[in-house]
Formats: C-alpha cells, structure tokens, sequence
C-alpha cells in the first residue's frame, strides 16, 4: 500500500453510531452535559448532533466507548476521554425540534491552560497535523472574544425575545426586549438579565417570523445606567 493511500484510509471517516457524552462549559460557572450518537468518526475528530447550541472554535470535551484501533492514547481504558474543538455547526429540524449538526476535530488529552477561568474562548487550529499528544498551547491559537464588528451595524429597533436555557435545554429566563441596533451578524441588546459573556441565548422575533441563537460577546452599561449585552448569531443571518 502506498503512503497516499495508507494516509486516505486513516482519514476515512467510519460509520460507527456509538454513544458519547459530551461536556461544554459556558462560563466557569454553567456547563452542561448531553449524551448523544456519534454519525461518524476518525481518529482526528467526529460528527455528532446536540440539542444545546454551540458555536466554531469553542472546546467540549468528550467521552467515547471508541474502538482502540482508532485511539491515540488510553488504549486499555474503558472510555476514551478527549477533548475537542468545533469546525462545523449547522442547524436542522429534527422532531420539530432544532438541533445541531456538528463536527469536531480532536486536539488531545488536556484543554489549554486558559480554559479553566475562560472556557468560553474560541480558538483556531494552527496546523492540519493531528498532535494529541503535543501541548495544547501548540496546537491552538486564541480567536478575539470580545464584540468584533465587522458588519456594519444599523440603530434599528427590533422587538425581540430573550431566552436562556438551563443544562437540561429548558427555558430558565426570559425577558422582551429590544435591540440599540443590529446587523445580519450581531445585535446590542438591552437586557436586565445578568446573563454573563460565553454564554448561549436564544433569540427570537414575532415580527419577522425569525429564531436565531446567539453567543454573549461581551457586556455594558451605556450613558443611560442601563445594561446591554453584546451578540453574536451563531446559526443563521438576520433578514435585514
């Protein structure tokens, strides 16, 4: 066998529909945890779907009764532990439900040290070489986390309804509001609810017939005293 096609069937992606148990935390103090089925898998990485949001460059980690030929490590464990990051997302219906579709690569045993205290970091991947062994610091580059803009924004004033959800998908908070203004990316919201940055919300607008989920760049409170929050969809464009 040559080394094109040795290199092709590592990289194949396998059918295998196992269970896994996936771990995300939000901010250091909300995480949650689903168990779902993979749809495929490699040795570098798998597709899954989740009930709960997530968004690219975020880190999970996961726990999978992965066969040991297509392990990188912990070969005479039970479950395979790793930790992930997400290169793919998009949303379907599924049950009347949304859920997401998404595709993971693997970087190894350990997150970065930044993890603990800013879990909510997207990072990008700095080469297509699988290294799970190698230090994650190496691996991996820091994506900004605060509110970019890189749309233009317009001082539009959308009705909107906010919502959080718990570790369970249900929904905890919720809140009418409107937005300072919005772009087909991101919106500035005003809100009294102390929802914290890296967090997921839903969104939602009666007016233009519209769900769209949103991660929490940022907070502020503006010259008025009162308090907004800073998003980002994650899943779908806003129709302007």
């Amino acid at each position: 066998m040559d080394e094109e096609r040795k290199w092709k069937r590592i990289r194949e992606r396998f059918a295998l529909h196992l269970p896994v148990r996936v771990r995300v935390r939000e901010t250091p103090n909300f995480e949650w945890t689903e168990i779902t089925r993979l749809s495929n898998v490699t040795p570098f990485g798998a597709g899954f779907t989740l009930k709960h949001p997530t968004e690219k460059g975020r880190l999970l980690h996961m726990t999978i009764p992965m066969p040991r030929q297509l392990r990188v490590f912990d070969h005479v464990e039970d479950h395979y532990k790793i930790w992930a990051i997400v290169r793919y997302t998009k949303t379907t219906i599924s049950d009347e439900r949304i859920v997401f579709e998404v595709g993971v690569a693997f970087i190894g045993r350990r997150p970065p040290v930044s993890y603990e205290k800013e879990p909510w970091k997207r990072y990008d991947i700095l080469t297509t070489a699988f290294q799970a062994l190698a230090s994650p610091e190496d691996i991996l580059a820091p994506l900004p986390s605060d509110d970019q803009r890189a749309h233009t924004r317009h001082n539009i004033a959308v009705d909107m309804r906010l919502e959080t959800v718990d570790v369970n998908g249900e929904v905890t908070e919720s809140e009418h509001t409107v937005t300072e203004n919005i772009s087909s990316r991101g919106a500035t919201l005003f809100t009294m609810l102390q929802i914290l940055p890296g967090r997921f919300v839903r969104l939602t607008s009666e007016e233009h017939g519209i769900t769209v989920h949103a991660a929490i760049r940022s907070r502020s409170i503006g010259a008025d005293g009162v308090p907004r929050i800073h998003v980002e969809f994650i899943d779908k464009e806003w129709p302007l």
